[in-house]
């Protein structure tokens, strides 16, 4: 069994530290005017290649859009990204790696770990990267394919990258669970582009903190999860929700409901106060926490949720925030589906 590990909080950021640093390239690229004096073949071909996956859904205006190939911006993103994921990784060796022996390279299977919820965060991370990053290269100019490819494959390399340096480390090992699960979250996002033009599925994150009642259980929380509101926000799975959340119109173009409204399912997990089992140990192997007697328990979840991006406005700095948000499940009243029956909730986070 293995605990949360603090660089666990860097992996889990990195997608949202991307999604964030796209914003000006977005900013960007919303308010970027096509010069027809810089139209080229490479920009008309793009464009031709363009037309051909345009959605037939009339009431949809965010069909993919290309701009012209720009050396500089080509650069810049590249620079941004070796810069950015290099930086990670060095800082996770000095901060984490460095402290540990190094060993040969070796597996370590914790598929039946914290309910499967770490793979959930692994899909949602590999799928928020690829995202991102895409926005960055249709930014700098590359064709659709290339900017679907490169920017989808740039979220399980970035994650599964990890996952070697793991494998090396005596204090970890890699993960064969998480590598899939880096792989979902990828061809997630990559198969929606290349079959629909868009993501009318998006996956998204939501988290409540939780108080656990009892002395015993928040200390144990603490331990395991950190103090503070930002450690919990990565690591507590007790209070943590993934969501894949649908668009109703891009399924259903002639529906009357407005373009912006999504029906999102969730998976949650409660009850956890270890990886395995409610048990917990010292440093020297001795029995310190044990509340085998509270129940370890799957939750799934039932919502509306919004789709930022499908709502009209001409504010650019609203369209940057709106692309932002979509990262996130707005709380909304929400169906559960827990320990063998149904209940309901006013809002959930």
């Amino acid at each position: 069994m293995r605990f949360i590990p603090n660089r666990k909080i860097i992996i889990f950021l990195l997608p949202l530290a991307i999604c964030f640093s796209s914003i000006p390239k977005i900013y960007a690229q919303i308010t970027f005017k096509n010069d027809i004096n810089l139209a080229n073949k490479e920009t008309r071909d793009q464009k031709a290649d363009n037309n051909k996956f345009i959605d037939n859904d009339k009431n949809l205006r965010d069909t993919f859009r290309t701009y012209p190939y720009n050396k500089r911006r080509i650069r810049l993103v590249t620079a941004a990204n070796i810069v950015g994921y290099g930086g990670t990784l060095i800082a996770l060796n000095a901060l984490w790696y460095a402290k540990y022996p190094r060993s040969s390279f070796h597996f370590f299977n914790d598929d039946n770990e914290w309910l499967q919820m770490d793979k959930a965060g692994h899909i949602y991370s590999a799928y928020t990267e690829s995202k991102a990053t895409m926005e960055m290269w249709r930014w700098a100019g590359l064709s659709r394919k290339q900017c679907i490819w490169i920017g989808g494959l740039s979220g399980v390399a970035y994650q599964s990258i990890i996952e070697v340096l793991d494998g090396f480390s005596s204090q970890y090992g890699f993960s064969p669970g998480d590598f899939t699960a880096n792989i979902l979250g990828s061809a997630t996002f990559i198969s929606q582009e290349l079959a629909w033009n868009q993501q009318k599925i998006k996956l998204k994150f939501s988290f409540h903190r939780k108080n656990y009642g009892e002395p015993d259980l928040n200390s144990r929380a603490d331990d395991i999860y950190g103090n503070s509101e930002a450690e919990r926000f990565i690591k507590d799975y007790n209070g943590q929700t993934y969501w894949a959340s649908a668009n109703i119109q891009s399924f259903f173009p002639e529906t009357k409901l407005p373009r912006w409204l999504n029906i999102s399912v969730g998976y949650g997990a409660e009850g956890m106060f270890g990886g395995i089992k409610n048990i917990g140990y010292d440093e020297n192997g001795n029995e310190i926490f044990n509340r085998t007697d509270i129940k370890r328990y799957r939750q799934w979840y039932l919502s509306p949720d919004i789709d930022f991006s499908r709502i009209k406005t001409n504010k650019h700095a609203l369209k940057v925030l709106f692309f932002v948000l979509d990262c996130f499940k707005f709380p909304a009243p929400t169906l559960e589906f827990s320990n063998g029956s149904f209940k309901g909730h006013w809002i959930v986070f």
